[in-house]
């Protein structure tokens, strides 16, 4: 079957490009023998790991046919499904616990109970140590579905209870004609843009259809491009920041507002009323999930930017090694012909390194902007500073 083919039937029609995943999990979840009780699917940002863990966690839970219990777990709702989406910068031992907790119930209306926790990858080590015992040993119709980027994102002590499925990474076109499909587009901006997301799907959509957002791309990349001292890397960085943070505000804002007042409806105050200092408390532990998951959001989009950042210095090192026919960012060829003709592939072999180690500085908690205007005065200076 071409790996672009998709499945229509429940639950597999969200599933795209992932044939022989879905074939082998088809197969597990109707033979007893074939089934793990502990699963960690992994694949690149965008391949789709999420949708596939929610497509299975269907296929374990309903009976075969059940189209209703099927559409109750692809939407979250059904009892005998427990999801963890990481809304946080890593996942918390309380949350891991709760799993952990809910793991031991036996199902209530469905085959099996399913545990899907998702960006499995941001567990620290005293978190994944909460989940040992229940990954190795849980109850006989309990499964658990982890899903990561890497096997190698997780501790061995995690990847020795769990069964790996990697899943395919699709091709430009094949994403491209995903978009074609899903949104609309045209074939031309249908390709710039799987080109542009390097082939993640949910990103590829979204440049699909906002061309503000295919704009902010273009003048950020062309922004770092005119960087030449500290005085530009310092404005550069503030404006990266701010583009990340307005985008992580658009992306959270009506949420949030929407759940303070379901929250505030649940607990009996009207609209526009005075909050009563007896439910302040609950409204404040929103409020703090509120931060976490914005922070999330912003650091988010700002890994993000040094996504495209790395693409484009990926760019000139092709050049620079006579592969100018592969490049991700064709529409700034001219601008990378000329940084691949100034600089040296060291020198752009020591910016993708430092592009790398930002990921890794933000990720422990440094200051967004700091750090964008340190890796900014390397690609200005070409040395670490």
């Amino acid at each position: 079957m071409h790996a672009a083919a998709m499945v229509d039937d429940l639950p597999w029609g969200r599933v795209w490009g992932q044939d022989e995943a879905v074939a082998l999990l088809q197969a597990a979840a109707s033979d007893p023998d074939r089934l793990a009780h502990a699963w960690l699917v992994t694949g690149p940002p965008g391949s789709g790991r999420s949708t596939l863990a929610y497509a299975f966690a269907a296929a374990l839970i309903a009976e075969p046919g059940d189209e209703t219990a099927m559409r109750q777990v692809l939407a979250g709702t059904h009892p005998d499904l427990t999801a963890l989406r990481t809304e946080g910068v890593i996942i918390s031992i309380r949350d891991a616990r709760a799993l952990v907790e809910r793991s031991s119930f036996a199902p209530s209306l469905g085959r099996h109970r399913v545990i899907v926790m998702e960006d499995a990858d941001r567990m620290v080590e005293r978190t994944s140590n909460v989940l040992l015992k229940a990954l190795e040993e849980p109850p006989e119709r309990t499964v658990w579905i982890l899903c990561a980027p890497s096997d190698a994102d997780l501790l061995p002590t995690i990847r020795s209870r769990v069964r790996v499925l990697r899943l395919r990474e699709p091709g430009v076109d094949d994403v491209a004609r995903l978009l074609v499909q899903r949104t609309g587009v045209d074939e031309a901006t249908a390709e710039q843009c799987a080109r542009l997301a390097q082939r993640h799907i949910g990103m590829a959509q979204r440049l699909a259809t906002d061309a503000a957002s295919r704009e902010r791309r273009d003048a950020a990349l062309r922004a770092v491009l005119g960087v030449r001292g500290v005085g530009d890397a310092v404005e550069v960085a503030g404006r990266i920041v701010q583009v990340a943070t307005d985008d992580a505000k658009a992306l959270t804002a009506e949420r949030d507002e929407a759940e303070r007042e379901s929250l505030l409806r649940t607990l009996g105050v009207a609209p526009g009323a005075v909050v009563p200092p007896a439910v302040r408390g609950q409204l404040s532990a929103l409020e703090d999930d509120q931060k976490r998951r914005a922070t999330r959001s912003l650091r988010d989009g700002i890994d993000r930017v040094l996504t495209d950042l790395e693409s484009l210095y990926r760019d000139t090192l092709m050049v620079q090694f006579g592969r100018g026919d592969d490049l991700i960012n064709r529409e700034l060829g001219a601008e990378v012909e000329a940084l691949a003709a100034a600089w040296t592939p060291q020198r752009t072999l020591g910016v993708l390194d430092r592009i790398a180690a930002t990921r890794t500085n933000l990720q422990g908690n440094a200051a967004p902007a700091l750090a964008l205007e340190s890796m900014l005065v390397t690609v200005a200076n070409g040395s670490a500073p």
